[in-house]
């Protein structure tokens, strides 16, 4: 077997070329494949798209911090393990990176072997299998399968439609607004001039919604949408 093909894969999320250099080379030599990725937008639609056993993520990143890619998995649904680096060392520091979502901290510099000795310490502390179903009211999700059901009725959707559920279920009975839709679910940095948004809501509706159905996503007006059962006050 070549050997590549059994590497744990990771990415990794940092922009001074040589230290990543070092961080790819070391993991590489202790039997981990690493993606690259240079700045934090990238490093999150990379994260995003899964495949990967962890994240190790600097903190101070162009285009966007490690705290906010963190933040920004974490409320997606992310359970993926994220070391976090920094040469920002201090208790509060530290307490900051891991009140935002990452599982561990290391300040810089830091020696290789440490860095491989935390990454496997966390990767045996997360080896228990993610969970792979999403339950909220009438409506049941296999994110391995790719099925949704509601009711016991199967739903045919789209890959963008099949995300954007799993998003509004992971928040169920909550407002979703159309910013977090933007930055959690079409990975955009920026406000687009059309209605990506209401297009899929209106389809997701439609596939939703059957004879006698009361809805399950309702607009609430100037502010967003919230998935439930019954129409927010």
């Amino acid at each position: 077997m070549d050997p590549r093909e059994a590497a744990i894969p990771i990415l990794l999320v940092e922009d001074d070329p040589d230290i990543a250099a070092d961080i790819v080379g070391g993991l590489g030599r202790r039997g981990y494949g690493v993606t690259h990725a240079a700045n934090g937008a990238e490093g999150l639609r990379l994260a995003a798209g899964g495949g990967f056993a962890a994240l190790v993520c600097d903190r101070m990143l162009p285009e966007m911090n490690g705290l906010a890619l963190i933040e920004a998995l974490r409320r997606a649904g992310s359970v993926l393990p994220v070391l976090m680096l920094s040469a920002m060392g201090e208790t509060p520091d530290r307490i900051l990176g891991l009140t935002t979502g990452a599982d561990d901290y290391l300040p810089k510099p830091f020696a290789m072997d440490e860095l491989a000795a935390r990454l496997a310490a966390l990767l045996r502390r997360s080896s228990r299998p993610p969970q792979t179903d999403l339950v909220a009211g009438p409506l049941a999700l296999d994110l391995v399968a790719r099925t949704v059901h509601r009711n016991g009725r199967r739903l045919d959707l789209s890959p963008k439609e099949f995300e954007l559920l799993a998003y509004l279920m992971r928040h169920y009975g909550q407002l979703v607004t159309r910013p977090m839709l933007l930055r959690d679910v079409w990975h955009y940095s920026f406000t687009p001039t059309t209605n990506v948004i209401d297009v899929h809501m209106v389809n997701l509706r439609r596939k939703l919604g059957g004879p006698d159905e009361p809805p399950l996503i309702h607009a609430v007006r100037g502010k967003g949408f919230v998935l439930s059962a019954e129409a927010p006050a």
